[in-house]
């Protein structure tokens, strides 16, 4: 689920599914760094950004169209950043 919005998301359901494959669970220390949040017995941060700084705790390139968009939005804000 969506905490809130980024260019990251865009197009992107709410919620989404996306592969998780380990149970490292990060805590960030600023709760608004947090974009999204999953859930598997509690909630935990799954997707963080700070400034062009993007984190997941999944693995977007394994989890189908939603990973797959996500992949691109990445792209797309990479393409936008100046040299």
């Amino acid at each position: 689920r969506w905490r809130r919005s980024s260019p990251l998301l865009d197009g992107l359901p709410d919620p989404s599914v996306f592969y998780h494959v380990h149970s490292y669970v990060p805590h960030p220390q600023d709760e608004g760094d947090v974009l999204g949040v999953s859930s598997y017995g509690t909630d935990f941060a799954s997707v963080v950004a700070r400034g062009s700084v993007f984190g997941a705790q999944f693995h977007p390139e394994k989890s189908s169209l939603h990973g797959l968009r996500m992949l691109r939005n990445f792209a797309a804000l990479c393409a936008r950043q100046p040299a």
